[in-house]
């Protein structure tokens, strides 16, 4: 295995991403790290004093800033460094290190949010109006209209000292299968070599021609799963359980209604998605019996469907290729956006390769100091790690605007919003492969591409919704979440979205121990409504005018100073209605029938 993926060492610098725009070591991580505390103590300083004159909160909201811009950046770095190599017990000692000094920080400002809030509304809302308070005055507008779930001063308290344990489970499902499962999936033979199984190799290998390899990295993969349900489940039911611990804390109806409510976004959003999905199943199930009858199967398994339709057209793109990919993809949205983006991709903002025990997948983190960083796993022999990093790509630059054009206490977007500037860019990598293609194997392969990559951002997702809105409606009504329960849940899914052409393993359904997404509750809805979004605004710009491009950027340029529907809205789409959703799932099907004609 070491001489296949290497060391942290041992991966050239050009390779890593450049944190000095972070800090310039880890000494001197090591000593903003104590600034934490003392600044905490500047905000606990105004305890009491808040209400006294609007320069008294003034004066208090700007030492909160400072608290929490200087939290931001330490956590950022650790969190990074710990991201590219979770076998790095330094980088482990520092990522935990900064979380107690979150959990200690947090305890002493809990007063702040509940005091803010003791302000009697008329005189709050009218001091926010000075001019002084416009870098704050998004931030308090926005807390205001959570005022009724925001605990006494005692009970935040109680909730921030628990704050680090409820990371836990996310760590330690972390832990577990990125590093002490990784090393013990074992190896396969692929075209005569052994290769080392592990998350992202096995990916990989899903795509592989030869079935019988497919089959052993399936099987072998999800035995190790298998062996760990117990541990697993018991993780998952623990994130699960402190979520309803959080709503019924607080006091909102469901755990879905806390996930949606900060962003003001109507329940009848999430379930309206689960539903329209529902409806279009057929034309699914339909993709999948074609996949069936072009790979010349007598039955279709679980470990066949990401076998492209296409399969003889072989693409190799350098990591520089795709980058100049990108910048050709995204000039619609002009040399500005492409020239920045393409130099962030080539100097410094990327983590490039895949390293022994770096996080598998793919991520863009940004902070409001430092670059907008991506970790990517980068192999140049699978043409989606094209579209992986436009998507990333898409992340990060929808952070730069955000902070080039935000106040810190309202540059934040919402996850709503990310994954429609990550999809966007995506909609337009497969528009321009499409049209600068001279080949038909190449036009077949792109459209079965782009119809697996919509299945599973808008229908896989949707699914996987799904899963967590039962799984959270169980434990809110009394129902344990064992092994048994969570696997036959998410076995009924299965069989649902996949329909009646698809052959599963005993083993297939613990795919739902795997999703490092569900230790973030109802995060995944957000990538259907986004690729739904994206491709609306994606044709709207492409097909538009200036003033549509405008719109786009004014979208990119908001930030968190308005709820993700508004901004969206001003980008021209509307997400509180079906349609988006509808017209993508349109566009899916328009997609199936061109690949049934090229099949045919």
């Amino acid at each position: 295995m070491a001489n296949t993926i290497p060391l942290r060492k041992d991966v050239k610098e050009s390779d890593k991403w450049n944190l000095s725009a972070l800090f310039k070591s880890r000494e001197g991580w090591e000593e903003e790290l104590k600034n934490i505390s003392p600044l905490a103590d500047k905000v606990a300083a105004f305890k009491g004093k808040m209400a006294s004159s609007k320069e008294a909160l003034l004066e208090a909201l700007k030492a909160y800033q400072a608290f929490l811009l200087k939290l931001e950046t330490v956590y950022h770095y650790a969190s990074l460094l710990h991201s590219s190599d979770e076998g790095d017990q330094k980088a482990a000692d520092m990522y935990g290190r900064v979380h107690m000094a979150y959990t200690e920080g947090m305890e002493k400002i809990s007063f702040l949010e509940p005091e803010l809030q003791s302000i009697a509304d008329e005189k709050i809302r009218e001091w926010i109006e000075s001019p002084e308070f416009t870098d704050y005055k998004v931030y308090i507008s926005k807390l205001l209209y959570k005022k009724k779930y925001i605990l006494s001063e005692k009970e935040e308290r109680i909730l921030s000292l628990q704050s680090s344990v409820s990371s836990v489970t996310d760590t330690v499902f972390s832990q577990l299968t990125n590093v002490d499962m990784n090393k013990t999936f074992g190896e396969i033979e692929v075209d005569g070599k052994k290769l080392p199984l592990t998350q992202t190799t096995f990916t990989t290998v899903l795509k592989n021609p030869n079935r019988k390899v497919r089959e052993e990295a399936y099987k072998k993969f999800y035995k190790k799963f298998e062996e760990n349900q117990n541990t697993i489940s018991a993780l998952y039911a623990g994130n699960v359980n402190q979520d309803v611990f959080i709503s019924r804390a607080r006091g909102y109806e469901s755990c879905l209604h806390m996930a949606l409510y900060s962003d003001k976004v109507p329940v009848s959003v999430y379930t309206n998605l689960i539903e329209c999905v529902h409806k279009n199943l057929p034309k699914l199930h339909e993709f999948y019996s074609l996949k069936k009858k072009v790979l010349g199967l007598e039955e279709l398994r679980h470990y066949d469907v990401y076998l492209p339709l296409a399969p003889s057209v072989q693409v190799r793109t350098t990591y520089d290729q795709a980058v100049e990919i990108c910048r050709n993809a995204l000039a619609p949205l002009g040399k500005e956006y492409t020239d920045r983006l393409c130099d962030g991709l080539k100097n410094g903002w990327v983590d490039r390769y895949e390293n022994q025990g770096k996080r598998s997948g793919a991520f863009s983190s940004g902070a409001y100091v430092g670059d907008p960083y991506i970790l990517l796993n980068y192999d140049e022999n699978d043409i989606r790690d094209v579209f992986t990093m436009a998507h990333e790509g898409g992340h990060s630059m929808h952070s730069w605007y955000s902070v080039h054009n935000n106040p810190f206490m309202s540059y934040d977007y919402t996850i709503f919003e990310a994954e429609v500037a990550s999809t966007f860019n995506e909609e337009l990598v497969f528009e321009y492969l499409l049209r600068t293609s001279d080949s038909p194997d190449m036009k077949k392969f792109l459209l079965s591409m782009r119809a697996d990559d919509i299945l599973a951002t808008l229908h896989r997702q949707t699914m996987f919704a799904e899963f967590e809105l039962k799984c959270h409606k169980a434990v809110e009504e009394g129902q344990p979440l064992t092994p048994e329960y969570i696997r036959k849940v998410y076995r009924e899914l299965l069989e649902l979205y996949f329909g009646p052409e698809m052959h599963f393993e005993d083993v297939s359904d613990l795919e739902g121990l795997r999703i490092p997404h569900f230790y973030s509750a109802f995060y995944v809805y957000k990538y259907a409504t986004g690729i739904s979004a994206s491709l609306a605004l994606a044709k709207r710009v492409t097909n538009g005018s200036d003033k549509e491009r405008e719109d786009y950027f004014k979208f990119l340029k908001s930030g968190g100073s308005r709820y993700p529907i508004e901004s969206l809205s001003i980008a021209g789409v509307d997400m509180s209605q079906t349609k988006p959703v509808q017209d993508a799932l349109d566009e899916f099907a328009r997609i199936v029938d061109q690949l049934k004609k090229l099949s045919a």
